[in-house]
């Protein structure tokens, strides 16, 4: 089988795209050609897509099988009205890892009081500080999906008490899997840690808001490695100030880099981190993507594909 392939990613990475598209594509024996510029657009027949590159106006692809995304994240490629071939968003283990590495992390600062310890002054001897063991920590993950999933197996194994609560009715032995209304409120009054990892949807932004603040526990700790329309600034501030909301850890803004005056650098309970929390690892994710091209050569269905009335 001979394929046409149009890295439409970041310039930028391009070289090492390169070299890993190709060691994945000649692992499973698919005979391919690969530009940066299409010199006519109607030959191409998979799109390798980054929403920082340079691709915008998808209508001259009239034969492609598919637009593989390089992130997980699809809310910009879905707003493209002329994107209309099949849309794959990225799901690959070093997206899961390094999410459930970075969850783990700011749980279990939470968990251990760590930084009551940090910001005590000299002398100060905080011995009734003792954290509850984990099995007896509440942990709640909004958003049940691939990360989310992976990262309540991980605290549950752990040894955390963990709930989820999503769109669509889930199932774990270990992990209360809640959905609708009653769960979703459930989930808020019941967790001393709450992950949000929720998709950017209409139904989701501003979920974390002064009305479902006010159902959460006092003293509750806010980890955002999702979608920074998660949460209404203003309210998340606020509850910050009156001690209802302990702390928040935000890795995802609505306008990144984060603007220097934004109160959230000042406040001494927020952690900002610059939109690390997960990565695409380049390796995994070229195998991902010569897989969804072999799919699509053999007539299979392919991987991931973003179901555009849900918006993701």
């Amino acid at each position: 089988m001979m394929v046409n392939i149009f890295y439409a990613g970041n310039n930028d990475e391009w070289d090492e795209y390169k070299v890993h598209i190709k060691n994945a594509l000649d692992d499973l024996d698919i005979k391919y050609s690969m530009t940066r510029n299409p010199k006519n657009p109607l030959e191409i027949d998979y799109i390798v897509y980054a929403p920082n590159g340079p691709l915008k106006d998808f209508k001259p692809f009239k034969n492609v099988k598919l637009v593989q995304n390089l992130w997980a994240g699809v809310e910009v490629p879905i707003s493209n009205k002329s994107l209309t071939q099949p849309l794959a968003r990225m799901v690959e283990p070093g997206l899961t890892i390094g999410m459930a590495d970075y969850v783990m992390g700011h749980v279990l600062r939470y968990h251990l009081g760590t930084d009551n310890f940090y910001k005590a002054k000299p002398g100060e001897w905080l011995g009734e500080n003792i954290p509850p063991l984990s099995k007896n920590r509440a942990i709640g993950i909004l958003g049940l999906g691939e990360l989310g999933m992976h990262c309540a197996n991980k605290l549950s194994e752990f040894g955390f008490k963990v709930s989820g609560w999503s769109r669509t009715e889930k199932k774990h032995p270990q992990i209360q899997c809640l959905t609708g209304n009653i769960g979703f409120e459930k989930i808020l009054n019941s967790s001393e840690i709450i992950i949000l990892l929720l998709p950017n949807t209409e139904e989701t932004k501003r979920i974390i808001n002064q009305k479902n603040i006010n159902k959460m526990l006092d003293g509750v700790s806010i980890i955002n490695p999702g979608r920074g329309t998660l949460i209404d600034d203003e309210a998340l501030i606020e509850a910050l100030n009156s001690g209802k909301i302990n702390g928040a850890t935000l890795d995802t803004f609505d306008t990144e880099p984060l603007p220097k005056s934004h109160p959230y650098w000042f406040h001494p309970n927020v952690l900002v981190t610059p939109h690390i929390a997960s990565a695409t690892r380049v390796d995994s994710a070229c195998e991902i993507i010569a897989d969804n091209i072999k799919r699509g050569e053999n007539q299979k269905p392919f991987r991931y594909l973003v179901d555009r009335l849900s918006g993701y």
